[in-house]
This record gives C-alpha cells, sequence and structure tokens, in this order.
C-alpha cells in the first residue's frame, strides 16, 4: 500500500495580494484615443454655456391618398425630388380618421412636418401641411398645377441641391400669412447638415401672394461657367433666373390649432369650394335648356294660333 505523504509544518505559506474594493472607472474612448470622464463633462460643460449651437433636424414625411389622379401623383414626386430632407410612403385611406394615422405615421419615420396630398372624386386636389404632432396645420385648394414633365423648360439644377427662399412683400400684411410664411420656411427650408444635401445654392424658390393665392415658382441661377469670366462676390446684375419647374397655385382654406384638426384659427372667406363651382355650371347649361324648350313651344302655339291659307296648286300635279 502506498504511504500518504504528510504535509510539513513548516513549509512557508505563499502571501496572495489582496484585490482592491473598486476597479478605477475607465476613461471615455474617442475616435483620437481614451480620454478622462472629467474632462468630457467639463467641455461638454462649456461648451452649452459659452456657444450653444442649433442643429436642424427637420424631416417632412410626403404622402398622398388612395385614388389619386397620374398627374397629381407626378407633382408629388417632384416636390419629393425637390427636398433631400423629406420621407416618401406609402398611400393613406382618406377618411375621418386620417389625422390619427398620419401623426403615428409621422412619430414612426421620426419626422416633424407632413405633407398630405389628398385627391377627391379624381378632380380636386387639397394639400395638407402640418407641424407634428402639436400643429398648427393648413389646407389648401391646389389648382393651376403643372409639373415638370408637361412644362419641358431649360432649367435645369443639381439634384440634392439646398435652395433659396424668397417671399414676396404681402406675406407682412396679415397674421395668418405670416403664419404661413413661416410654416413654409421651416418646411421647405433644406437643413445645412443633412447628409442629403448639396452644400451650396443654384436654384430658388419664389413664393409669391396674388389674388389671395400662394403661387410657387422654381428658378435656376445660371452664371458664367469659364475661368476668365467669373463674377465677382456680389455680381447679382450678371446672374439670370431660368424656370424649372413645377408649378402650382395654394388656395388658403382653412388653418388649424393641432395637427390635422383642432380649433379653427383662420378661415377664408373667399373661398368657394370646386363643388358649388360645378353646381352653378350645371345651372347654367339647364337654364340654357330650358330656354331651347320654352322657344319650341313659343313656335308651336304661334303656329297653331296663325294657320295658312290653303294652297291652291297643292293638287294640281296628283294627276
Amino acid at each position: 500500500m502506498v504511504k500518504k505523504r504528510k504535509r510539513s509544518e513548516s513549509s512557508e505559506v505563499v502571501a496572495h495580494p489582496k484585490k482592491e474594493d473598486a476597479a478605477p472607472e475607465r476613461p471615455a474612448r474617442t475616435l483620437l484615443g481614451w480620454k478622462d470622464k472629467s474632462q468630457v463633462t467639463d467641455e461638454v460643460d462649456d461648451n452649452t454655456v459659452a456657444s450653444p449651437i442649433f442643429r436642424n433636424k427637420e424631416k417632412v414625411l410626403v404622402t398622398c391618398s388612395r385614388r389619386i389622379s397620374y398627374r397629381y401623383r407626378h407633382l408629388m414626386l417632384n416636390l419629393v425630388s425637390l427636398l433631400p430632407h423629406c420621407k416618401k410612403d406609402n398611400k393613406v385611406e382618406s377618411k375621418e380618421t386620417k389625422g390619427a394615422t398620419l401623426n403615428e405615421l409621422v412619430e414612426l419615420k421620426s419626422c416633424s412636418s407632413c405633407l398630405f396630398f389628398e385627391c377627391r372624386k379624381a378632380k380636386d386636389l387639397y394639400l395638407w401641411m402640418a407641424k407634428c404632432p402639436s400643429g398648427p396645420s393648413v389646407k389648401f385648394l391646389v389648382s393651376a398645377v403643372h409639373t415638370m414633365e408637361e412644362l419641358k423648360l431649360t432649367g435645369n439644377h443639381l439634384k440634392g441641391s439646398r435652395p433659396l427662399l424668397t417671399f414676396s412683400a404681402n406675406f407682412e400684411k396679415d397674421a395668418h400669412w405670416k403664419l404661413l410664411k413661416e410654416m413654409l420656411l421651416q418646411i421647405f427650408e433644406v437643413p445645412k447638415d443633412h447628409r442629403k444635401a448639396k452644400p451650396f445654392h443654384d436654384h430658388v424658390f419664389v413664393f409669391s401672394i396674388a389674388d389671395d393665392h400662394i403661387w410657387f415658382r422654381n428658378y435656376q441661377i445660371s452664371t458664367h461657367h469659364n475661368e476668365s469670366d467669373k463674377l465677382p462676390r456680389g455680381g447679382l446684375d450678371k446672374m439670370t433666373l431660368i424656370e424649372v419647374g413645377p408649378r402650382f397655385c395654394l388656395n388658403p382654406i382653412k388653418i388649424f390649432g393641432g395637427s390635422f384638426g383642432g380649433p379653427t384659427l383662420y378661415e377664408n372667406p373667399f373661398y368657394v369650394s370646386p363643388n358649388q363651382i360645378r353646381a352653378l355650371e350645371k345651372k347654367k347649361k339647364s337654364g340654357k335648356f330650358a330656354k331651347k324648350v320654352k322657344a319650341k313651344t313659343r313656335r308651336k302655339m304661334h303656329e297653331m294660333s296663325n294657320p295658312l291659307e290653303p294652297d291652291e296648286f297643292a293638287d294640281m300635279w296628283k294627276d
């Protein structure tokens, strides 16, 4: 049998170093290496106090209703190509609950504004322009629509470039025009640091008021391209504007306090719906038909009251 070896009492016990109670906190890692957390917090506090930086994170959701006609769908696609900071979504059913559906879509797409093209009777186009989720929102009637494919103009500019926005002096006249100007400015202005936007301006969006309607035009800024003919800074007299398209006219109907609804802030007193215009045209046509019927009855009554005398030679050639 093998005997077990007894442990010697004189064996020295190896002393292990004691572990610290808590390990030191790891510094924050940056692209240039490791950085102490205290330094990071100090720098953040200095930046927030000294120079607060505003970053425009505006994103616009563009969608339309079902059964929209092809011309109005092409107009929507033209606007999508002009706004690099927009997101296009599937069609939405035009019902009473469309406001809640659109607000949910805007939240899911992480957008802050919405452009909703609503087509009714395959004839009338309405544009909803809303700031989500708290409002305000505006409902327009869109008329005088001309898409880029229809116009075939000679103007051309780079896709994704940032536009200059110009407004006529009429926008400073009343309070509702000032509100519309601010909404158009926030929605159509492309953020400077957006990943799809080009960092220069080569076209202009023009919003002008005529006959209480907002008219939209898009122009290219054309300059000389030769190195010898470079324009000095501020040489606006040698720049020319060439229209690109599309064209459309916005007739404001109502301004609401909320997003796609809420209290009415403004109502256009001069607005006449397209259904009323078509009804008046039908009445005019029905008036023409009634005049024809009355003329026929008058002719018959005149013939009955004034009969013709019998003709002497009526039976002359019967034999």
